[in-house]
C-alpha cells in the first residue's frame, strides 16, 4: 500500500468481513480511522469508534467533519436467512435508509470528504447467459437483487449533488477462507463432497478479500473514478470451472453436485438469485485506469488463501 498514509477515513459495517480487512490493513499505516458501528466492539485502541443507529436516524455528525474517504459498508447480511418477506424487507431497508442517512448528513458538513465509496453489488445486472460480458455500461437486470441495488446506489444521489465524488463499489463474490461463499464451501469440499450447483453454467465473478482495500485506494487516488464501479477480478469463471479450481487445490473430489430442484428445495427465492444465477462481469473501470490485479486468477487466488489456512 502506497501513498496514503495521513488519510481520515470513516468506515460504516467496519464489523463486517470486507470492513475488518479494510481496518485491519489500513490501519497499520499512519491514517486516522474512525469506525461507525451499531454496538461499541473491541479493535486497537488507535481507531475511534463512533456509534449509529440509522434506523433511529441517528448519527455522530462531528465524527464525519474533516473526513477525506466515507467508506459505506453498512448493511443486513443477505444470506443470513430465508428470504421471507421481512428479510427482504430487511436488506432492503438497512441499505437504503443508512445510505441516505449518511448521504444527507455529508451535504450538511462544514467539511465534507472528497470522496465517498458506496457498497453495492453485481446483483444490479441480474442473471445472463455464460457467454454474455457486461461492464459498468450495461442496464440493470431483474430479481429482487437487482432492485436493491438500483435503490441502494439511487440512496447517494443527494452526497453525489452536493458535489462529492461517489463511488458505488458493485463487489462480487469475495473469497475468503474466513467468510463468505468460499467459507461456506470449504467444509464439504476438504471431505470431498463438494460439487458444482445446478447446471454449473452460471458465471461467478469473484475477488479475493486481500485485494479490495488496494482496488479502494486505487479508486481513492483515481478522481475520474465515478459512479459505478465493478469490483471484480478480471477473469470470471462458471461455477462449474470454480468447482473443478477448488477441488484441484484442495486435492480432493468434487462429485456431489446440488441439483437445481435440490437448490430451489432448500433456499427457494434465494436459490434462484444466488446460487443459481451468475453474470460474466468485467472491471472495465478499473482496467482502464490502470490498476493492476494482485489476484486476477481464480487458481493462484485459491492457492495462496489456502495455503495460509492449511
Amino acid at each position: 500500500m502506497k501513498n496514503h498514509k495521513g488519510l481520515r477515513i470513516a468506515i460504516t459495517g467496519a464489523t463486517g468481513m470486507i470492513g475488518r480487512q479494510l481496518t485491519s490493513t489500513y490501519g497499520t499505516n499512519s491514517n486516522r480511522l474512525t469506525l461507525f458501528a451499531r454496538k461499541p466492539f473491541q479493535i486497537h485502541q488507535a481507531h475511534k469508534i463512533s456509534l449509529w443507529n440509522p434506523d433511529q436516524r441517528l448519527i455522530d455528525v462531528a465524527d464525519l467533519e474533516g473526513q477525506d474517504v466515507v467508506i459505506h459498508l453498512a448493511g443486513k447480511n443477505i444470506a443470513a436467512a430465508h428470504w421471507s418477506e421481512t428479510h427482504k424487507r430487511g436488506v432492503l431497508e438497512s441499505r437504503v435508509h443508512s445510505t441516505e442517512l449518511l448521504s444527507k448528513t455529508l451535504t450538511q458538513l462544514k467539511q465534507p470528504p472528497k470522496v465517498m465509496l458506496c457498497a453495492s453489488a453485481i446483483g444490479f445486472y441480474g442473471n445472463h447467459p455464460s457467454e454474455e460480458e457486461l461492464d459498468e455500461t450495461s442496464p440493470s437486470g431483474d430479481g429482487f437483487m437487482a432492485d436493491v441495488c438500483r435503490q441502494w446506489e439511487a440512496a447517494t444521489k443527494l452526497a453525489e449533488d452536493a458535489g462529492i465524488r461517489v463511488v458505488n463499489l458493485r463487489t462480487g463474490l469475495v473469497m475468503s477462507p474466513s467468510g463468505g461463499t468460499l467459507a461456506k464451501m470449504l467444509p464439504l469440499f476438504r471431505l470431498g463432497l463438494g460439487g458444482k450447483i445446478g447446471s454449473g453454467e452460471q458465471v461467478m465473478s469473484w475477488i479475493a478479500l486481500e485485494e479490495i482495500p488496494s482496488a479502494l485506494l486505487h479508486i481513492v487516488q483515481q478522481p475520474m473514478l465515478s459512479g459505478p464501479v465493478n469490483l471484480v477480478a478480471p477473469n470470471p469463471v462458471t461455477n462449474a470451472t470454480f468447482v473443478k479450481l477448488l477441488a484441484k487445490v484442495l486435492t480432493r473430489p468434487a462429485f456431489f453436485g446440488l441439483p437445481t430442484f435440490g437448490a430451489k428445495l432448500a433456499f427457494g427465492e434465494m436459490a434462484e438469485e444466488l446460487l443459481l444465477s451468475g453474470a460474466r462481469i468485467v472491471p472495465r473501470k478499473l482496467l482502464e485506469s490502470g490498476y493492476q490485479f494482485g489476484f486476477p486468477e481464480l487458481e493462484d487466488t485459491f492457492r495462496q488463501l489456502l495455503t495460509k489456512t492449511a
